[in-house]
C-alpha cells in the first residue's frame, strides 16, 4: 500500500511537471516557427530623374565603367546611329521598331511600372507595350534551358526588407541605355531592390559584364509611388502612324 501511494505521487508530480513545461516549449516552438512576414514591394511606381543628370535621362552616365576593345566596337557602333549629325537617325534605336528594350533599359524609359506580389514570385507589369517580367521567388535555379532572352531569366531571394534579384540568359540584341551602351549575352544582373519608406522604392544594380566591361559597374535607381494611376494601354504595334513616320525618317536618302 505504501509503495502504490509512493508510486502514485510520483505520477502527479511528474504530471504537473509535464504541464508546466509543456506550455512554454510549445510557445518557443511557436516564435520559433513563426513564419517571417515578407516585406511589401506592391504598388504602382514611377522612376525619379536624376537632379544632378540631364533633363531626359535617359542613359546612365558616369556609372558605366570602361569598356573593353569588344564593347567598344559594339558602343561605336551603336552610338553612330543613335547620335549622328543627323537627328531623324534618333528613331534608328531599335525600340522604336518594337523590339524589346530588355532589363535594366526598360526602368529608364518614362513609363511607370507595377509591382504585384504572389506567393512564390514578384511580377513586374512595365506600361512600355505591356512587358511583364517575373522574379520567381520559390527557392528554384536558374533554367538552363532558358536559351537567350530579351529580359533574361530572373530568380530572387530576401534578404531583410530586400529582394535581391539575379538574372541572366540574356541576349546580346540590346543597349543599357540610350547612348548605346552595349552588353554581351554574358551578362549578369544583380539588383537589390527595397522600399525606403511607403511612397519611395529604391534599385540598386549591379551589372557585370566581363566581354563588355572591364570591371563590373553599379547605379542607384529611384522611384516615387503613384497610388492614384493606373497601367495605360500601350502597343507598339499598333502604332501605325508612327511606325510609318519611323521608317520614313530612318531610310537613306534618294539620290538625286
Amino acid at each position: 500500500m505504501r509503495n502504490h501511494f509512493i508510486g502514485l505521487m510520483l505520477v502527479l508530480a511528474a504530471s504537473f511537471c509535464f504541464a508546466l513545461y509543456s506550455p512554454a516549449q510549445s510557445a518557443d516552438q511557436a516564435r520559433i516557427e513563426a513564419p517571417v512576414a515578407t516585406p511589401d514591394l506592391s504598388g504602382l511606381w514611377i522612376r525619379l530623374r536624376d537632379a544632378s543628370h540631364v533633363s531626359v535621362n535617359l542613359d546612365f552616365g558616369k556609372a558605366i565603367s570602361p569598356m573593353t576593345a569588344w564593347g567598344q566596337a559594339k558602343f561605336k557602333a551603336a552610338n553612330s546611329v543613335y547620335r549622328s549629325d543627323s537627328p531623324s537617325t534618333d528613331l534608328s534605336d531599335p525600340i522604336f521598331n518594337c523590339f524589346p528594350p530588355g532589363v535594366p533599359r526598360i526602368y529608364l524609359l518614362n513609363f511607370p511600372v507595377q509591382i504585384v506580389q504572389t506567393p512564390g514570385q514578384v511580377i513586374m507589369l512595365f506600361e512600355f507595350d505591356h512587358f511583364v517580367r517575373r522574379i520567381y521567388t520559390d527557392g528554384r535555379p536558374h533554367d538552363k534551358d532558358a536559351g537567350a532572352l530579351w529580359m533574361g531569366d530572373s530568380i530572387g531571394k530576401w534578404e531583410g526588407d530586400t529582394l535581391v534579384a539575379d538574372t541572366t540568359s540574356f541576349n546580346d540584341k540590346t543597349t543599357l541605355d540610350r547612348e548605346g551602351y552595349p552588353h554581351s549575352d554574358s551578362m549578369h544582373l544583380v539588383e537589390r531592390i527595397r522600399r525606403a519608406d511607403r511612397d519611395n522604392l529604391v534599385v540598386d544594380l549591379t551589372v557585370e559584364d566581363p566581354k563588355a566591361y572591364t570591371k563590373p559597374w553599379n547605379a542607384t535607381l529611384n522611384f516615387q509611388l503613384r497610388p492614384d494611376w493606373k497601367i495605360m494601354e500601350h502597343v507598339c504595334e499598333d502604332n501605325t502612324g508612327f511606325l510609318d513616320f519611323n521608317k520614313k525618317a530612318t531610310q537613306a536618302p534618294k539620290k538625286k
